[in-house]
């Protein structure tokens, strides 16, 4: 908010250059018509009232295709400066409009729009590198609660089943609440170990996985969530059926958490050779100071960018989450 209330000061600053180059042009033609009134006296002194007339309109015409000549001149630069104060970082794609005639602006939307290219490649780079990394330890720690504390609790689970054929019946109901304790713990880490790591995408594929994500997230939250899933979708790469994966992941589970929704759909389909996902609840919708604010729609925003597709969010209230991703 603030950088865009500074270009407002500095703009209230200065004169535009437009104003600043069309007055020294005026500034000449009238101070060469004071010149040449004082050099020549006598000449104007003689002339008709319709010669001054069309001396007048000269010099008015004058003015004004300066005047036209010089905003087409600097329009583009104006264009460029409004680009440069609005850019959004986070949207890929925007370029400033190279003029087509060879000039000096038309150089610096050209060096202007190479640099959003460099920056946009280099933070496609970095955060390609960043979420292979985060799936990496995803998947550590996956594996670590499966294998370590979820056999621990396995062997709890076997330690107090022997303990209660040998235990006295008094100790009986005490055993059996932990043993449930227990038994809840090992569901749960069951659970963080799937969201952690999709297993289902391995073993069911895209339309699979995300018929378990739906049915689990919906059986967890208590909220109906209606899948409508092509069975057949264009064969994807495995980093861009994660990416579909992990989006329809974080967008339920922001319409269990944040949304207050009573009921979300998910929309899976193809689109010629790419595919649509396509995420919606009935909640309270999301206000444009909080999307700034949400994390997870910025790492969905992310991953989006990271195999070339496009992230809608609308807003009614109710939100919905559209994910185009190209051939």
């Amino acid at each position: 908010m603030r950088p865009a209330m500074d270009g407002r000061e500095r703009e209230r600053r200065y004169l535009p250059l437009f104003w600043r180059v069309l007055a020294v042009n005026a500034v000449l033609v009238l101070g060469m018509g004071v010149v040449t009134f004082a050099v020549l006296p006598d000449r104007f002194a003689k002339l008709a009232p319709a010669e001054v007339a069309v001396l007048a309109i000269a010099l008015l015409a004058t003015l004004t295709a300066n005047t036209i000549l010089l905003r087409r001149a600097l329009l583009p630069l104006r264009q460029l400066a409004l680009l440069m104060s609005r850019v959004d970082p986070l949207r890929h794609g925007v370029r400033a409009t190279v003029p087509s005639a060879p000039s000096e602006v038309a150089d610096l939307a050209v060096a202007y729009n190479e640099m959003l290219d460099d920056l946009e490649s280099e933070r496609r780079e970095s955060t390609s590198r960043a979420l292979a990394a985060q799936e990496s330890e995803r998947l550590r720690v996956a594996q670590e609660l499966h294998d370590e504390v979820g056999q621990t609790l396995t062997a709890v689970l076997l330690g107090l089943a022997g303990l209660e054929r040998d235990a006295p019946e008094g100790l009986h109901p005490q055993i059996a609440a932990t043993t449930e304790t227990a038994r809840e713990s090992l569901e749960a880490i069951r659970r963080i170990s799937q969201r952690l790591r999709p297993e289902a995408l391995d073993d069911l594929g895209l339309p699979g996985a995300i018929a378990v994500l739906c049915e689990r997230i919906g059986q967890a939250a208590g909220i109906g969530v209606e899948p409508a899933i092509e069975q057949r979708l264009p064969a994807l790469p495995a980093e861009t059926e994660l990416v579909i994966y992990r989006v329809a992941q974080e967008a339920l589970t922001n319409a269990v958490r944040h949304s207050g929704a009573r009921h979300a759909s998910l929309s899976l389909r193809r689109t010629g050779a790419g595919v649509v996902l396509t995420v919606s609840d009935d909640g309270r919708g999301i206000q444009t100071a909080e999307r700034r604010r949400n994390g997870g729609l910025q790492g969905m925003q992310e991953r989006a960018d990271l195999i070339h597709a496009r992230l809608e969010l609308v807003s009614r209230p109710g939100t919905t989450i559209r994910l185009a991703v190209p051939a």
